[in-house]
């Protein structure tokens, strides 16, 4: 087939041309997305019941649906939080599970338990974990002159804010959602209005008329009867009733019959429009602001997105000059740059690869068959990702990345065996048919052992197992393309460029050079003394097996690299009952102590309007900021600085640092604490404030210099009503709890649509403070005016802001940040602490364990993947015994990663573990060739020194320039310029320690094994 092959290059050059073409056509069908397109086994349940106390919602909302939802299958875990007006269920499931099955489950099980949920709470909304859900970008709306404004004080929001907020929901959102890629716009930040009815008592008094009077005529004056229908002779008629009320003016215009007397709503109450009273507000810098949150539809192009979205905002900018656009928190931009990164070290990778080849080749021609290698093995994988639909993403670029240096590897064992057998012989043709068939099957063994190492990775439990089928996937295709290349195509044009000449001529520029680097004489020198101390040189290797597991131990552990970060999100709850102005205050007064460290900022203060789960639900006195650093050294700097003052002037208060949400953090949970000790009162009951508060001094004052999370409590009034006084004076709960609405402003009588807004219409007489409250009146029966506080008890307390339930029962969680030797010694002292108290049991979780499970998964792997090595040699060798030569490389290997990720402060981690399973596979093609090259010689009579060191040095240039061309290949990455390079740093790192002294143990010491075993045989 070869020799027929090389005889037709002109068919063989069409062929090829016409698969490029239709792989270029199909490269701009491939989606290219950050992360792979893959399920996260998680559900979110989030209830709703404004104005329910934490413990009511724990009580009778929460438990009664965590009941029903613990029934549902492939249940992993469940918990449940909750907090004043609402509280949220989170829901993980087993690796594999059919979410979208589970989700029609939780939804039918949430259906089952509604009837037992109290009046007020809306039916909970069910969000599925998606990669969806994280936003592409947000979208910041403000007013450009509203900082000039109000230089000294904070920027009000004013009519002019409110006009913005119709603006960005009527026109921009719309226009945003215009978009092809757009699946919705999630909008916060809003200044609404309302309309409030203030009473005049005195005339109300004097004619008889009860807030409720003034409620029914409102109700009653808002009537839409719909359509009616007569008929006129032939043809019929729809004919409209519509009395609805819609502005201001229709309020005041209603008619009171009372007594027979008729009134004007004006006569009695003063209607005015004013801006609602905020629960929550978003600021840009400081800026009153207006957020957008764009979706991306599931199925669009990142890239098509980030243009559109340009093109949008720059028509916006010119035609509303008084309105800045910002856009923040942009997973474009992260897409961009990320794979623009590895793209360049792609590229990059492939050029000092192409240097290498250049010098050892010592002819031009040469190194130009095996540079046309890469692209076209590249271009076969990327229309082999068309065909099973994989994704161009981080995952499976850093693939490619890997393969790269190792395409190039079959071509140079190709070329140079049909160099050394043209020497031999003096036909060219059989010289390359002979050569290409003695090296295609130790080449497809390496192909094999290479993939085999990646097949048990894709079963690995959670989304790792799935994440990383796109990089296995990769390099297994480019690997079985760059072998098809390296013995269909290549054979070809070595015998275009050559058949007119006698042998390979070097070129005399790169003839003087190779000669200059002078392998064969050190090679000899350290070859000669291997075998002289072959008793030293085990016992090396037995020391390298001794000190592998204490090393391992010694290392740190996580489950995920350490990736550097220009942006974080800020998260603070005051605990303290503050109001959303003082909230603000503080927020700003933290920020200008970092604003020159910063490029941009958003605060998020108080309840957000989001529909969706990417921004964590808070209250009025808890804030979310964004961010954004020049640096990320300007950012470890801003956090610091934060996290002093706050622990200086605000030590009740909790504040925590994590990631900026993003699909790369979905799927891994970065921010997972590294313990979470979670305490709880023995027989099920839950602590008191005290009790968490007494337990967190005692851990403090063990571990000075453990950061400790404070107690997140929150005082609250509690307001009892005397029963005795209530029923003399012929009062109810209900006129009590109507007459206190009134007092707050909270009693809604009615809603106007205004577009996409309800505009509330309320009873009240203005805004009271807490102490005012009581000293108000309320009419009884008999028209008597009696003081609220003759009818109401008040008492203060304190309790837990939020309440945290799971499958144990109810926990206090307490989150800690710290080493994974200090995790030891801490639940140490817990669990002594818990036995000496006898009133608490304890539990633990968080980052410390999952690693731990991670790690032992990817151990299992390994043993599997060396299992899958040894079957495939010895199927190919047909031996037990030279399998075993071969796979003693991986112990030392192995010891030298370990040694230099402890040296070099790294930690073993997902992707490291991942560099050794990969490196395993890698590493042993040079040893599988080197002894499938001894075993030749030997059954062609030589003796067996002789056939080792012919091998040897047969062997001695391929070998180094493979090793070299792989590490080079992947070198870029030890530069961590963006989220994909770090996330390879420690795989790279791995694989390049390991490429290079299993170089040195193929060269040296299987060969050295190799002959301690057969000297003995025949």
């Amino acid at each position: 087939m070869i020799k027929h092959l090389i005889n037709r290059p002109i068919a063989v050059s069409m062929c090829l041309i016409a698969i490029v073409t239709v792989a270029l056509v199909s490269l701009r069908l491939i989606p290219v997305s950050l992360m792979p397109d893959i399920d996260i086994p998680q559900i979110t349940i989030q209830v709703a019941w404004p104005g329910a106390p934490v413990r009511e919602v724990d009580s009778r909302v929460l438990r009664p649906l965590r009941n029903q939802l613990m029934q549902v299958g492939s249940l992993d875990d469940i918990r449940s939080e909750a907090k004043t007006d609402a509280g949220s269920i989170y829901m993980s499931f087993e690796p594999g599970s059919d979410i979208d099955l589970i989700f029609i489950e939780v939804n039918e099980k949430i259906d089952r338990a509604m009837a037992s949920m109290p009046e007020g709470v809306d039916r909970p909304k069910v969000l599925k974990a998606s990669a969806t859900d994280i936003p592409a970008f947000y979208l910041d709306l403000s007013l450009k002159d509203e900082s000039a404004r109000s230089r000294d004080s904070l920027p009000q929001a004013g009519v002019s804010f409110t006009q913005l907020g119709d603006f960005a929901r009527n026109i921009v959102v719309k226009r945003i959602e215009q978009l092809p890629q757009t699946a919705m716009v999630d909008i916060s930040g809003v200044v609404t209005g309302e309309l409030l009815c203030i009473p005049d008592y005195r005339k109300m008094e004097v004619m008889g008329v009860t807030p409720d009077i003034l409620e029914k005529a409102i109700r009653n004056g808002n009537a839409n009867l719909g359509v009616l229908s007569i008929a006129e002779g032939l043809y019929r008629y729809n004919i409209y009733f519509d009395n609805q009320i819609a502005t201001k003016e229709d309020i005041e215009n209603l008619v009171i019959n009372h007594e027979g007397r008729l009134y004007r709503f004006r006569d009695l109450c003063q209607v005015i429009e004013r801006p609602a009273r905020r629960k929550g507000l978003v600021r840009n810098g400081r800026d009153n602001a207006v957020s957008l949150a764009v979706i991306k539809q599931n199925d669009a192009q990142m890239k098509d997105l980030q243009e559109s979205i340009g093109h949008l905002v720059e028509d916006l900018e010119k035609n509303y000059p008084n309105i800045r656009f910002e856009l923040t928190r942009d997973q474009t931009q992260l897409l961009s740059y990320s794979i623009r990164n590895l793209e360049s070290n792609l590229l990059l990778g492939a050029i000092l690869a192409c240097l290498v080849l250049f010098l050892f080749m010592r002819n031009v021609r040469l190194p130009f068959l095996i540079i046309i290698t890469v692209p076209l093995s590249l271009i076969l994988t990327l229309l082999s990702f068309h065909l099973i639909g994989i994704t161009l993403n981080i995952i499976s670029l850093s693939g490619l990345i890997l393969g790269v240096g190792m395409m190039v590897d079959n071509s140079i064992i190709v070329i140079d065996n049909i160099s050394q057998k043209w020497k031999r012989t003096a036909d060219l043709q059989d010289a390359i048919s002979l050569a290409v068939a003695e090296v295609f099957t130790p080449m497809l063994s390496s192909v094999l052992t290479t993939c085999s190492v990646f097949v048990p990775l894709i079963f690995l439990s959670g989304t790792a197992g799935a994440l990383f089928f796109d990089q296995a996937m990769a390099v297994t295709i480019g690997l079985f393309a760059s072998l098809l290349v390296s013995v269909l195509v290549i054979p070809v044009y070595f015998y275009l460029f050559f058949r007119r000449k006698t042998a390979v001529e070097p070129t005399r520029f790169f003839g003087r050079e190779i000669h200059t680097l002078g392998l064969l004489r050190p090679y000899e020198k350290i070859f000669n003394w291997v075998f002289r101390h072959a008793g030293l040189v085990l016992c090396g290797l037995l020391l390298c097996l001794l000190l592998s597991w204490p090393l391992f131990k010694e290392v740190d552990k996580s489950s995920m690299p350490y990736i550097e970060y220009e942006d974080a999100l800020m998260t603070i709850d005051w605990n303290s009952g503050i109001t959303v102005e003082e909230n603000d205050r503080r927020c700003d007064e933290l920020l200008s102590l970092v604003r020159p460290l910063l490029t941009t900022s958003t605060t998020m203060i108080g309840v957000q309007d989001f529909l969706l789960s990417h921004t964590p639900e808070i209250t009025a006195s808890e804030a979310v900021i964004y961010l954004r650093a020049n640096s990320s050294e300007d950012l470890l700097k801003a956090e610091a600085r934060l996290e002093h003052y706050m622990a200086e002037h605000y030590p009740r208060a909790a504040a925590a640092f994590s990631v900026s949400g993003n699909i790369f953090d979905m799927i891994f949970s970065g921010d997972e604490p590294d313990l979470v000790v979670q305490l709880q009162a023995r027989g099920g009951g839950q602590l008191t404030v005290d009790e968490a508060r007494r337990f967190l001094d005692t851990l403090s004052a063990r571990f000075p210099g453990l950061y400790v999370p404070p107690v997140v409590a929150e005082d609250n009034i509690r307001y009892e009503v005397n029963l005795e006084n209530m029923a003399y004076y012929g009062l109810t709960y209900g006129s009590i709890s109507s007459r206190l609405q009134e007092k707050v402003n909270s009693r809604d009588m009615y809603s106007i649509s205004r577009g996409g807004y309800q505009l509330p219409v309320t009873l009240g007489e203005g805004r009271l403070q807490s102490e005012e409250l009581l000293r108000t009146t309320i009419k009884a029966s008999d028209g008597v005016e009696i003081p609220l506080s003759y009818l109401i008890r008040e008492s203060k307390g304190e309790d837990f802001k939020k309440l945290y339930s799971g499958r144990g029962g109810d926990y206090y969680p307490v989150r800690l940040h710290l080493k994974a030797r200090e995790a030891r010694a801490v639940m140490d002292f817990v669990d002594e602490y818990v036995r000496e108290g006898n009133d608490y049991d304890v539990s633990y979780a968080g980052e410390y364990f999952s690693s731990r499970r991670l790690i032992r998964e990817l151990l299992m792997v390994l043993l599997v993947a060396v299992g899958l090595l040894f079957f495939i040699l010895a199927a190919q060798f047909e031996s037990l015994i030279q399998p075993l030569i071969i796979l003693s490389e991986i112990i030392v290997d192995l010891f030298f990663v370990l040694l230099g990720l402890w040296l070099l402060g790294e930690s073993v981690n997902l992707m490291s573990l991942i560099g050794m399973v990969v490196m395993s596979g890698i590493i042993i093609n040079d040893s599988i060739l080197k002894v499938d090259t001894i075993n030749r010689n030997r059954r062609r009579g030589q003796p067996l020194l002789r056939a080792i060191m012919n091998a040897g040095h047969s062997r001695l240039t391929p070998i180094v320039m493979t090793t070299l061309t792989t590490v080079l290949a992947i070198a870029p990455f030890l530069y961590r310029a963006d989220m994909g390079s770090a996330l390879q740093f420690p795989l790279s790192l791995t694989i390049i320690i390991g490429m290079t002294f299993g170089t040195m143990v193929s060269l040296f010491v299987v060969p050295m094994i190799y002959y301690l075993i057969y000297r003995k045989r025949k």
